[in-house]
């Protein structure tokens, strides 16, 4: 399986990338990966510890004549966001991931193909196991649930690291060179319900947004991709009382980090208003098909008869949830007045479920601004307090302050126009890094981001392309060739 990628170059990234394919590594499920990277440095006869969260460090010295440079740490995390289409059958605590070549780019068939971060994990291994690559001492850092509450980077503690410089191998697009990222948390809501008898005279119908983008809720939010929880609730809060509608179901969307693709509502409809309401939702297709064109051109809004479900939740809380969903903000709320065309503060209407007697609702704020991100966060929680909701927000994570002194961005900078006769662009990211929380347990670590081109991260959709890993690796391989001895 997989069996293509060993027909690429760089060979020996690829090749630990297909290793990866293989293991199942969902976030707070990462145990096999773990076991696979402390065995491949032990039968490499390398240093590797485990700390208490479950992050692996592999030490490996310097190369002969490279000992005096200065220590540096590779970093990746080890999970994925595991997505994928509602039709396509896939474990993802048992399957492998499989994928396939079209038009210059590695995708997965169905599913998240876990390139984020398993390219920058395949890298890093790649030079470990090199014994004809110059480098000085270096340490291989790799974390566990980046993906869903950055709970290894959150758990590193002071001193497992020995590096001054660190290389975060997590960035999405070639030729862009990362100094900063934005800090973010999450906010919950659970909004009780009661439930109801069914009326008689009444039809069941399934409604259902699907075909949308989907993508990184914080890379991509600037896009103008639909949600599709927006979508969904618009149409129920605009023909609730119009057809006299009953809810029993409303789901939508997955993960927190994540655009939401696909929603749908098991709801009643009154036998005689039975037709004309189909319409209503034949109609609704074309004028959301209308407003995304351009951005989802796979946009769905179907519908079909089912059985008759057992309750149905009450009208009032019926209008509660409605007007709580449209009123929610979802998309970019600033832009930056410092850097053009850079998302300052954006927050994700990630996720709608029903679990047991409550509706769980689950929001993602982000803010390169610590004060707007709070304030954006507040006004979420507002939105659900007038709905009678119970919210609660976590900790969250800090954002990375660009350095303008940076060392290590200045020599990336310059041998990355040497290399590629191209000036990279140098930015901050609008989505949340580990070098924040990992600069904060170790103040005045050196650090840059970089990466191949991923597309669709977080999505069914993600892909990567071939030939920007090849411009990734040479890249990496020429840094640490030219890291500075120490001081």
């Amino acid at each position: 399986m997989n069996e293509e990628l060993l027909k690429l170059q760089p060979f020996k990234v690829w090749y630990f990338f297909k290793d990866i394919l293989s293991i199942p590594r969902p976030s707070k499920k990462e145990g096999k990966i773990v076991d696979y990277l402390i065995k491949f440095a032990k039968d490499r006869h390398l240093e590797v510890h485990k700390d208490d969260v479950g992050n692996v460090l592999i030490r490996k010295p310097a190369t002969r004549g490279m000992e005096s440079r200065k220590a540096v740490a590779l970093q990746s995390h080890v999970d994925m966001v595991c997505e994928k289409n509602s039709d396509k059958i896939h474990d993802f605590e048992k399957d492998p991931i499989e994928t396939y070549i079209d038009n210059g780019w590695v995708k997965a068939k169905g599913t998240t193909l876990g390139a984020d971060d398993g390219i920058g994990v395949a890298a890093a291994l790649a030079l470990l196991d090199a014994d004809d690559i110059p480098h000085g001492p270096i340490e291989s850092l790799f974390t566990i649930d980046e993906e869903t509450g950055l709970t290894g980077a959150f758990g590193l503690k002071p001193g497992f690291l020995k590096s001054t410089i660190l290389l975060n191998l997590d960035s999405e697009d070639e030729g862009l060179l990362y100094i900063g990222c934005a800090g973010g948390q999450d906010t919950l809501a659970w909004l009780s319900y009661k439930k109801e008898e069914i009326p008689v005279n009444y039809k069941a119908v399934k409604i259902m947004i699907s075909g949308l983008t989907g993508g990184h809720s914080g890379d991509d939010i600037n896009k103008g991709r639909a949600n599709a929880n927006k979508l969904l609730n618009r149409f129920l809060w605009k023909t609730k009382e119009q057809y006299d509608l009953k809810l029993s179901v409303f789901d939508g969307g997955n993960l927190r980090n994540a655009i939401a693709r696909e929603a749908y509502a098991v709801i009643l409809v009154p036998d005689n208003k039975y037709e004309s309401f189909l319409k209503e939702v034949s109609k609704y297709e074309e004028i959301y098909k209308n407003e995304f064109h351009i951005t989802e051109p796979e946009l769905k809004f179907k519908y079909k008869d089912i059985e008759k479900p057992e309750n149905i939740i009450s009208d009032k809380d019926f209008t509660l949830l409605t007007n709580a969903l449209y009123a929610c903000p979802h998309g970019v709320i600033t832009m930056s007045q410092d850097i053009k065309d850079f998302v300052e503060t954006s927050t994700n209407l990630a996720s709608v479920k029903f679990k047991d007697d409550k509706i769980v609702i689950t929001t993602s704020q982000r803010s390169s601004v610590e004060t707007e991100k709070d304030d954006v966060t507040n006004m979420v929680v507002s939105v659900f307090n007038l709905a009678n909701a119970t919210t609660e927000t976590t900790d969250g994570y800090p954002g990375w302050t660009p350095n303008p002194d940076s060392e290590i961005v200045d020599l990336t900078k310059n041998i990355y126009e040497k290399l590629f006769q191209n000036k990279p662009e140098v930015l901050a990211i609008h989505a949340g890094l580990e070098c924040g929380l990992i600069g904060d347990k170790y103040p005045g670590m050196d650090m840059i981001s970089f990466g191949p081109t991923i597309k669709g991260a977080h999505s069914p959709d993600e892909r990567l392309e071939i030939k920007s890993v090849q411009k990734f690796w040479d890249l990496l391989l020429a840094i640490l060739k030219d890291i500075p001895e120490e001081n």
